[in-house]
């Protein structure tokens, strides 16, 4: 059993993924899972956002329109036979109404919930799932389009980062076992969604589609998920960053998970959870380039030469610093934490004094402002709060820098030689990843440097 994350452009890339699916079906039970449209979510965010603050009926009926020809276009080239398109469309029809209502509801209370905005940007992996599986049905694969909800990914109501709630695998496996061994059909998901007890359509978070891919695969004990991207894997760095990157067969679930977390944008970071439970093996594959092998992300690791095996760069990030003398710094700690965990801010590194004066927290630029804010509520003549902007994070990953002496000499030395100030430093305890902050100006000679330095490029 096999799972895909598969995002499209348009519909001739819905009928491109569809024909991959079909190549693989034989014998084998496959679940698809389906993104948006490429530039649909972001669309669907503006729109939300507009009609809040410049309520309009008009541009409401423009902006549905925009959708609806898109679509439309996308069925016309993915589905194959004119009964099967028509059904299709009629269904998208009543999506269509429904997104415009919603819309014109926000219009007129002026107001954007959390809630509200998970529900309209559930709509482009809702109008996806349908297209994908009439794609599918038109070439002789049998097919049924669910919903997050459909398939029993139930969550907590946390808009826009939600989680699954216990028990779900069970729910899940319920609902999807009986398509696959029963009626022999091929459940096309939509990704990125799922919903509260109550019914109310939740999100997993941006990228979300991988995360449920990886849920749908554990709770069904899948033996591999396949995630399509439009790369052949995992590389070294991102060659828009180092353009000598190299490819990467293997890499392990902690890797993974680590270069997530620091920038790479090739996974959701909370995708591998899942699949770790159960050792099922994650493959990233090329959309474009279906023969090739792809990276596979395993606990079975083959030994490495390579003590650094990958680096990630975060360009836009920021540092609050809370700083001071006198006071208990652990109950300080747990403020700091506790305050920027309501204001959903998400902390990326941090650092602390061995003199226990000063906490630095690294956090994404566009957070920043709103983090430093929260933290001067903290502030009484002792405590201080300040601010950094414009910095770059890198994070240097490897299960080999585990007991291997001198990586953080290496990293810091060759950026010394170059003239590049590290502002801040941090390592796990698990060995796996250093990472540094510098000045945004020199993030990217900064990660060239160090990749240089392991050989990465060789």
């Amino acid at each position: 059993m096999k799972f895909g994350g598969i995002s499209v452009k348009d519909g001739e890339g819905i009928l491109h993924s569809a024909n991959l699916v079909k190549k693989f079906t034989n014998g084998k039970e496959i679940v698809v899972v389906v993104s948006a449209m490429s530039g649909v979510t972001d669309a669907l965010i503006n729109a939300a956002k507009k009609c809040s603050s410049e309520p309009s009926a008009g541009y409401i009926k423009l902006f549905i329109a925009e959708m609806m020809k898109r679509h439309y276009e996308a069925v016309e080239r993915a589905v194959l036979n004119e009964d099967i398109k028509n059904r299709v469309i009629h269904a998208l029809e009543k999506l269509f109404d429904e997104l415009e209502k919603v819309l014109l509801g926000i219009s007129y209370l002026g107001e954007l919930t959390k809630r509200s905005e998970d529900y309209i940007i559930s709509f482009g992996e809702r109008l996806l799932a349908p297209i994908f599986s009439a794609s599918l049905l038109s070439i002789g694969v049998d097919s049924v389009a669910l919903t997050g909800c459909d398939a029993g990914i139930l969550t907590d109501k946390n808009y826009g980062k939600a989680k699954p709630l216990p028990g779900v695998y069970e729910l899940i496996r319920t609902r999807i076992e009986p398509l696959l061994k029963i009626k022999k059909t091929v459940p096309v998901v939509t990704g990125f969604i799922g919903c509260a007890d109550d019914g109310s359509i939740t999100t997993l978070g941006r990228g979300g589609s991988d995360y449920t891919a990886t849920i749908l695969a554990s709770a069904l004990n899948a033996d591999e998920v396949w995630l399509w991207k439009e790369v052949d894997g995992i590389m070294t760095c991102d060659p828009k960053f180092v353009p000598n990157a190299k490819f990467i067969p293997q890499i392990s679930y902690q890797e993974a998970m680590e270069l997530s977390h620091f920038g790479a944008k090739i996974l959701h970071p909370l995708a591998l959870i899942p699949v770790m439970r159960r050792n099922i093996p994650v493959r990233i594959k090329n959309v474009f380039n279906p023969d090739v092998e792809g990276t596979v992300i395993c606990a079975d690791m083959k030994e490495s030469k390579d003590v650094v095996k990958a680096l990630s760069l975060i360009q836009k990030a920021g540092i609050v610093n809370v700083s001071g003398a006198g006071f208990d710094f652990a109950e300080i700690m747990a403020e700091v934490f506790k305050i920027l965990s309501e204001e959903k801010v998400n902390v990326i590194m941090v650092a602390q004094s061995s003199s226990e004066l000063s906490l630095s927290i690294v956090v994404d630029l566009k957070d920043l402002e709103k983090a430093y804010q929260a933290l001067r509520r903290i502030e009484n003549g002792v405590i201080k709060v300040s601010k950094m902007e414009n910095v770059s994070v890198i994070g240097a990953v490897g299960a080999g820098m585990a007991g291997t002496p001198g990586v953080a000499g290496r990293i810091f030395s060759a950026l010394g030689k170059n003239k590049i100030n590290v502002v801040m430093i941090s390592q796990s305890c698990s060995e796996y990843n250093v990472s540094f902050v510098v000045k945004s100006e020199d993030g990217i000679d900064a990660v060239r440097i160090v990749h240089d330095e392991f050989g990465l490029n060789n």
